[in-house]
């Protein structure tokens, strides 16, 4: 019975998987070779799409921006990376906590405090209100785009390269220093060879996320199209989701190719370190100290510069002519894109996202992990959960859009009616959408977690006749709790923040903060967007600040085993 139980769940587990990822993805890449009347049309679409400038050169315009983007974030995340790590500068903990900071924020917001920066009436291009002499550059276009995706991809940077300088054997560095290596030679041979996956999967990942990133280039592109503002052109501007469908399929190529990539060189990579292994230990160097002192400090200034930005932008009644604060912006009952209400629904589609994205992704990575038996089912259930890392955010909505609000799917000449359909127009589909977004990285930490859990529990209690449910229920939960909470607090925060999933799903009746600001800044209301973008960044730490606190409580109450 309990086996029974057991393979029911898997089964149930890889169908939601297939219902949630693959299918509304396949229905994406075959409305690509549909005619605009529903018909079978081949290539023609791909063709069109090719042959028509403006749109053929967003491919190269999303490649030149990501690549150059990730050479600045991998570079500038190594140098920060290597300061937090392998030096002895004082406040690590502040400095690594606002580097943070941007993961909190819309992307949009980036966009638009480089408005308030480096815009035509900038607080940098024209001198601080004309104190000094102006900085004037041309914001709108590539430079504003990269300027942005590296503020957002920075963070992500610097957490996979501060891990990958961590796992260094101490001995590595003894045996250098014995045999007269220098320090130049010391990087080259032992620091870079030992980081090269770190720095690989930092490549892919800024990658990535800067070439499917829609919020900063729909504030700063300007007439430099990109893919992802040109899906939302052609589905929300010309109401083509033909060509909506084809340039979602672009996008996705490169994606796809970057991310198999990445799979493929995690899976050569090998330990960094053994049972022998002796942790670095920084040890005080003047020069180099103070060098590492000054890049954090340069980095954290401009980064609490940016968004104190527009934090002051938010405040001042009229910019740049009338500086007095207040709280004027705040007041969204004048806006449009849902006001208030739609801060309220962020936050309960966040809650629901973090509980429903927290419990699947969990679930599932104990089912795949600590189960035995149908080995087949459980290696297919996995390679689908890796599969949403690899879907940008507008893919996932217009694969959703195609998928759910279809009343019925015609089948070889026979009409079946969507069982789905009843989620679309619903909070259901705003949860079940961020949920997928971001599952993927929820089941790695949640399986990373459970791999750390001896198997022989899951042994002891087959052998007393303790049901596996039981031992999750008393034993896995209770020590995988922490990672639970770090999965949640995730999903809460990224689901805030986020709009390239959600904007094609919202409706009118359910308006979303980070939606509202892509509306307010359509509108021309650049100071109440920067004022909602700010109250998402307000609620996000203080949702981080909380579970701060309650992941010190948990610790002392279900982790005092591991202090003995």
């Amino acid at each position: 019975m309990e086996t029974w139980i057991r393979r029911t769940l898997i089964i149930l587990a890889c169908l939601w998987m297939v219902c949630c990822v693959l299918l509304p993805v396949t229905q994406l890449l075959w409305k690509s070779f549909l005619s605009p009347e529903g018909e079978f049309s081949g290539l023609a679409n791909y063709v069109a799409y090719f042959n028509n400038p403006a749109l053929s050169a967003s491919l190269s315009n999303s490649l030149y921006v990501s690549v150059l983007t990730t050479l600045i974030s991998t570079t500038l995340g190594f140098a920060f990376a290597y300061a937090l790590t392998r030096t002895c500068v004082p406040f690590k903990g502040f400095f690594q906590g606002v580097v943070m900071m941007p993961l909190f924020a819309p992307t949009l917001l980036n966009g638009i405090a480089l408005v308030y920066l480096f815009g035509r009436k900038g607080l940098i291009s024209q001198g601080f209100f004309g104190k000094i002499p102006g900085v004037p550059i041309e914001l709108y276009g590539p430079f504003g785009i990269v300027f942005a995706e590296v503020l957002y991809t920075f963070p992500q940077a610097v957490l996979i390269l501060s891990v990958a300088l961590r796992m260094t054997d101490a001995r590595l560095y003894e045996a250098s220093e014995s045999l007269g290596a220098g320090h130049f030679r010391t990087f080259l041979n032992i620091t870079l060879p030992g980081i090269k996956f770190g720095l690989i999967s930092t490549f892919f990942v800024c990658f990535i996320l800067a070439f499917t990133d829609f919020g900063a280039p729909k504030v700063v592109g300007g007439q430099f199209n990109v893919l992802a503002t040109d899906i939302y052109k052609q589905v929300i501007g010309q109401q083509n989701f033909v060509m909506g469908a084809v340039v979602s399929s672009v996008l996705l190529v490169p994606t796809v190719i970057a991310f198999v990539a990445d799979r493929i060189c995690q899976r050569r990579q090998f330990s960094a370190l053994t049972a022998r292994s002796v942790p670095l230990v920084p040890r005080p160097s003047g020069m180099r100290d103070i060098l590492a002192f000054a890049l954090c400090t340069a980095v954290t200034v401009g980064i609490l510069g940016f968004y104190g930005t527009a934090l002051f932008a938010s405040l001042v009644k009229v910019w740049p002519y009338d500086l007095s604060l207040g709280f004027s912006h705040y007041d969204f009952s004048k806006m449009g894109g849902g006001g208030i209400d739609s801060l309220a629904n962020s936050i309960r589609m966040s809650l629901y996202s973090a509980v429903l994205g927290t419990a699947t992704a969990f679930g599932s990575a104990y089912l795949i992990e600590k189960s035995r038996g149908m080995q087949t089912l459980r290696q297919i259930s996995y390679m689908l959960s890796l599969l949403p890392l690899a879907l940008p955010g507008m893919v996932i909505g217009l694969s959703y859009i195609f998928f759910f609000n279809a009343p019925s799917w015609s089948l070889f000449g026979w009409s079946v009616a969507n069982p789905f359909n009843v989620l679309y127009g619903t909070m259901g589909i705003l949860v079940l959408s961020n949920v997928v977004h971001f599952y993927t990285v929820s089941f790695l930490t949640a399986t990373t977690a459970l791999k750390q859990l001896d198997k022989e529990f899951e042994t002891v209690s087959e052998s007393l006749g303790v049901p596996f449910y039981r031992t999750f229920v008393r034993v896995t939960v209770p020590v995988c709790l922490p990672a639970a909470l770090e999965i949640g607090v995730y999903y809460f925060v990224n689901s805030m923040a986020t709009v390239s999933a959600v904007i094609f799903l919202y409706n009118a009746d359910l308006p979303l903060a980070s939606v509202a600001v892509a509306n307010m800044d359509d509108a021309g209301d650049i100071a109440p967007a920067a004022a909602m973008a700010m109250l998402i960044v307000g609620i996000n730490i203080l949702v981080r600040g909380l579970y701060s606190l309650l992941n010190r409580w948990v610790l002392r109450r279900t982790q005092t085993w591991a202090g003995r």
